[in-house]
């Protein structure tokens, strides 16, 4: 099974953070924006949903379905990155505040996987 290792480095981030979503929600729950509402039940949807695309991602017959899913899924979780972002600016830790403006650009080459998986 040839993987390529940015998809396979992709379903590695997703399968982490979505465990993660499960078993801690609230750790993800204070960057969903306040628009949104049910908080804890979309933090455990969107775990399904990473855990789910990282097993697409590593079968070579769903692979190009859980791609277009995955570049989906880091598209509609961007608010969230800008809203951590956002709140890391009214704060004095200067790593923090660099980390997440950091973190903004980074969902870009998480998406290219996506899309080169996608694309087959």
């Amino acid at each position: 099974m040839n993987i390529p290792k940015d998809v396979l480095g992709l379903a590695g981030i997703f399968a982490v953070s979505g465990v993660i979503h499960l078993v801690k929600p609230e750790v993800y729950e204070p960057i969903v924006p306040t628009f949104v509402p049910a908080r804890r039940e979309v933090v455990l949807g969107s775990g399904v949903a990473e855990i789910v695309c990282a097993a697409g991602l590593l079968h070579p017959r769903t692979r190009s379905v859980a791609g277009w899913a995955s570049a989906g899924l880091l598209l509609g979780v961007y608010p969230a990155n800008f809203k951590m972002a956002a709140d890391a600016q009214k704060r004095k830790n200067t790593a923090l505040k660099a980390g997440t403006l950091a973190r903004l650009p980074l969902q870009i080459p998480m998406i290219r996987s996506a899309l080169k998986a996608a694309r087959g």
